[in-house]
């Protein structure tokens, strides 16, 4: 069921990336009760793969060593009767979500440093299996300016929103969230916003950047009444 021609490209790869994880996605959401009977603990070592068509398997692992593509975890089914159901499938998706980079990212060994920064980041655009199974959305919070200087710090929340039983749903309010946070970039490095880093605002031409692109850590930078950037602070010595 693997597709005949292996990914090359990013756009290749993050096509195959997305099927599988559609097909991952509905075992573990519309087929949920398929997927569980298929689990059983009585049998031997099971794995629960998604296919490049969207389609997904539970099967026994690959037989030839080493195997064509990183394999995903081994045995799922026998923690499936000793756990609660709904811890079990949220243990299956984070093995998943790793599975499913994995194969990403082997199929992406030829690609180039920028290249495999714009694969991982079209791939962090989606949810991850684990957020969709357990009906959760980080919230990403764009860097703010209040009456006095803009807010140098950014912090990571989560929200558990609306409880969704359509996949795809949950997968269109993520991305409609990302979308107002997509056009921030850092005036160093070109890199996205993301909410997990440290970000500092020029006050002078209002521009973002990553506090490490301009060497100004969180605690350096509550001792700065007006931030300039190094173009500007170039700029004003001139």
């Amino acid at each position: 069921m693997e597709m005949a021609a292996t990914p090359r490209t990013v756009e290749e790869i993050f096509k195959d990336f997305s099927a599988r994880r559609a097909g991952v996605v509905r075992a573990l959401t519309y087929d949920v009760d398929d997927f569980y009977g298929l689990c059983d603990p009585d049998k031997e070592n099971l794995c629960l793969y998604g296919h490049p068509n969207e389609t997904w398997e539970v099967t026994l692992p690959a037989e030839e060593v080493p195997p064509e593509l990183p394999e995903p975890a081994l045995g799922i089914n026998f923690a499936r009767d000793g756990m609660n159901r709904k811890d079990w499938l949220s243990l299956v998706a984070v093995h998943s979500d790793s599975w499913l980079l994995s194969v990403a990212f082997y199929h992406g060994a030829r690609l180039n440093r920028n290249e495999r920064k714009r694969l991982f980041s079209m791939i962090n655009d989606l949810p991850s299996v684990f957020e969709v199974v357990t009906e959760r959305k980080p919230v990403k919070e764009k860097p703010s300016v209040d009456s006095g200087s803009k807010s140098r710090g950014s912090t990571k929340r989560s929200s558990d929103g609306q409880v969704k039983s359509n996949p795809k749903l949950a997968d269109e309010s993520y991305e409609d969230e990302e979308d107002e946070h997509s056009e921030t970039l850092c005036g160093s490095c070109g890199g996205n916003y993301n909410a997990d880093e440290f970000w500092i605002g020029c006050d002078v031409c209002e521009k973002w950047f990553h506090g490490k692109c301009v060497k100004i850590t969180p605690a350096k930078a509550e001792s700065i009444k007006q931030y300039k950037c190094p173009s500007c602070m170039k700029r004003s010595r001139q």
